[in-house]
């Protein structure tokens, strides 16, 4: 697996959206310009054009990875993103608090969803809470988000994934904590549904216009973590 690039709320004047003298254009359209096809380049190709599409709105927030194995699963996507929020003291060389958050995001294919399927990838959640969290005062929180790609919905699916929330904390929170997140999507049938903070679930709603004037993935972050 490669470094994974870290997002983080320092702001710099590199990243402010100013006219450039000589063309008038501005950092944000130069990027648009150029960048989105240099990381276009970097996102594999996945033979599936819903998730092909999917991957078009996740691939400027997460690094992802095609055909990816972790226990006795194999899961069509896997996405992760890193934010690491830094507060400073009269300068940004000061820096007297650091949290490390961290998305891992998991998307298969499955033949048919009920309560065995759901509590299976759950399970596996908690097994990787074990075996990737390393607990420290810098860990705020670790998400492992699980899209399962089904024929259709049933309706005690769509009840229990509605209600479903998980949160645990870390030595009673000293260490931070990780969370649980369940989506349920038919493309074919253009439905979707989502536990309460997969806030991700918006990406794979093809059908729905992701709004400019709504928060982004990584402001839908901040807000949560009151950043």
């Amino acid at each position: 697996m490669r470094d994974h690039e870290r997002f983080t709320d320092d702001r710099t004047e590199t990243g402010i959206d100013r006219p450039d003298a000589a063309d008038g254009a501005t950092a944000a359209d130069r990027e648009r310009e150029s960048g989105p096809r240099d990381r276009r380049e970097e996102v594999p190709d996945w033979d599936d054009e819903y998730v092909d599409r999917v991957s078009t709105r996740l691939m400027y927030n997460y690094d992802l990875e095609k055909d990816y194995d972790v226990g006795n699963e194999r899961f069509t996507l896997y996405g992760r993103m890193d934010i690491v929020n830094r507060k400073h003291f009269l300068h940004p060389s000061i820096s007297i608090a650091e949290h490390e958050s961290t998305e891992h995001l998991f998307v298969t294919h499955v033949p048919r969803v009920d309560d065995r399927t759901l509590d299976r990838y759950l399970d596996l959640g908690r097994e990787l809470a074990d075996e990737w969290i390393e607990p420290d005062e810098e860990h705020f929180c670790t998400e492992f988000t699980f899209v399962l790609l089904a024929p259709s919905i049933p309706e005690a699916v769509r009840s229990r994934v509605t209600r479903f929330a998980e949160r645990t904390l870390l030595s009673y929170g000293y260490h931070g904590h990780y969370e649980l997140n369940v989506v349920v999507v038919t493309p074919e049938r253009e439905e979707a549904v989502a536990s309460e903070n997969a806030d991700v679930a918006t990406a794979f709603r093809l059908w729905e216009p992701i709004e400019r004037e709504e928060p982004g993935v990584l402001e839908l972050i901040a807000r949560r973590l009151q950043l």
